[in-house]
């Protein structure tokens, strides 16, 4: 299993909104330079975060985009999931009954387990824990200050 592209940039945008949580909105401009995202799929990636209710987003001269919850309450599986939907490892996961199997395979049941523990797992992690993991790490680990797609 491998996170796609648009969940990575689905948990730094979050993760940028977190470290500045303290802010009314933050520009997408803002979050695009900082955690080298391009624009436009920002705009696509932004407007699922909103249809999950994780972010809103306001226009105009103070607009920006923000958080509609405290960064304690956002866990990496509520962002993965809103992005990619439900975590499940194989298709019989996804949709049981297609599998003609799935009553008496032996396998299915470590798939439940294997995705249970996943998910348990991702939602232990919150983003105010990871901003703050941030924070702390500011002054031991170089920034980068250009992206690869050129910003």
């Amino acid at each position: 299993m491998e996170v796609t592209q648009q969940a990575d940039y689905a948990m730094r945008t979050v993760l940028e909104l977190a470290l500045h949580a303290d802010e009314e909105c933050i520009a997408s401009s803002e979050i695009a330079r900082q955690q080298c995202i391009p624009a436009p799929f920002l705009a696509k990636i932004v407007a699922r975060l909103a249809a999950a209710g994780i972010v809103t987003t306001q226009r105009g001269v103070n607009g920006g985009i923000r958080l509609t919850r405290p960064a304690n309450e956002i866990t990496l599986l509520d962002v993965v999931e809103a992005i990619d939907g439900p975590i499940t490892l194989n298709r019989c996961m996804r949709i049981p009954n297609d599998c003609a199997r799935s009553k008496t395979c032996v396998i299915h049941p470590v798939w439940r387990a294997i995705c249970t523990d996943l998910r348990i797992r991702l939602n232990s992690f919150h983003f105010a824990m990871l901003a703050e993991d941030v924070k702390s790490k500011a002054g031991t680990s170089p920034i980068p200050t250009t992206c690869l797609f050129g910003g």
